[in-house]
């Protein structure tokens, strides 16, 4: 059945651009991050306010031929499923769009079947960690109205 938008209960996942973006196409497979988590299945990705420093995005922006300017931030900007994490092996670098030296000691969240809204949502509330619920706050009963 397909989702409809907003979904209230759907938890979000900050990523800075381009990386959000290069998700959303389907080229960046594995999101590397310093920590676990036990979350899976369908999540929101939400297109930071800034755009990421790592030095390897500029490649990757020039690789895809993406204009950043143009590229949403501040917005939920689809979803997709996290399907599995695991410690990052070298090659993993590829499917993360990252050097190979980037993933060394890091975990690789597996992401699969990206799907981009068909316009950029705002959040009622922004961001208070790597995840955070967008339309509703943290502790708020799943079942009560929003």
């Amino acid at each position: 059945m397909p989702r409809t938008h907003p979904d209230h209960d759907l938890i979000a996942l900050g990523v800075r651009q381009p990386w959000a973006e290069l998700i959303l196409r389907g080229v960046k497979t594995i999101e590397v991050r310093t920590v676990d988590t036990r979350q899976r299945g369908t999540i929101y990705l939400y297109a930071s306010k800034k755009f990421t420093d790592h030095p390897a995005a500029q490649a990757a922006t020039e690789a895809h031929s993406l204009d950043l300017e143009s590229l949403p931030r501040g917005m939920l900007v689809g979803t997709v499923d996290l399907v599995a994490t695991r410690a990052c092996e070298p090659d993993d670098a590829a499917r993360a769009c990252v050097r190979r030296g980037d993933v060394i000691g890091r975990i690789g969240w597996r992401l699969e079947n990206p799907h981009r809204l068909p316009e950029p949502l705002p959040v009622r509330f922004l961001p208070y960690g790597v995840w955070f619920y967008p339309f509703r706050r943290k502790r708020q009963d799943p079942s009560a109205p929003p």
